[in-house]
């Protein structure tokens, strides 16, 4: 399946070395410039390295759009990345969308799109035996990339990945 990304789940994924659970649950994931630009801005010089491994591999592609004007209109409620992000899935009309931000997700399902964020992802992998604590990984993105999960939905997520009852 491919999906459409924005930025933060490809980023945070990298700062926990776990970039590997996208390549296996999806078959190429689609970014727009707007989100590599981002994700080079930020990351190390490992990580950048990552990313770029996957892009020429192929699983990663950059796909620029062909109709901005839909990315103008979200701008005015979203960032660049998060709006090029959405409008490149409804171009592609690809429904599953990465992204992590509320307001994106908010945005992505009232246009009629599926988001899921890096949480999902991980129980996802949970699921399929990819990985065997969701917990590990929740607190290294805590730690390791500064990613806030809020105790309530920490919780929340180990109680559907079999982690808590």
């Amino acid at each position: 399946m491919r999906v459409v990304s924005n930025t933060s789940p490809i980023w945070n994924l990298t700062s926990i070395q776990r970039l590997d659970l996208l390549r296996e649950q999806f078959a190429a994931i689609l970014i727009p410039p707007e989100v590599l630009s981002e994700l080079r801005s930020g990351n190390s010089m490992l990580e950048n390295a990552a990313i770029q491994e996957a892009i020429d591999a192929g699983w990663i592609e950059v796909l620029s759009l062909k109709t901005p004007e839909l990315k103008q209109s979200l701008l005015l409620e979203l960032d660049q990345g998060e709006a090029a992000a959405i409008a490149l899935a409804l171009e592609q009309r690809i429904s599953k969308i990465l992204i992590d931000e509320t307001e994106g997700r908010i945005k992505a399902k009232a246009l009629g799109l599926f988001p899921t964020g890096v949480l999902g992802i991980l129980l996802r992998a949970k699921y399929e035996g990819r990985i065997e604590s969701v917990r590990d990984e929740m607190q290294k993105l805590r730690h390791d990339a500064g990613f806030f999960i809020a105790e309530p939905l920490f919780q929340r997520i180990l109680v559907e990945a079999g982690e808590e009852t």
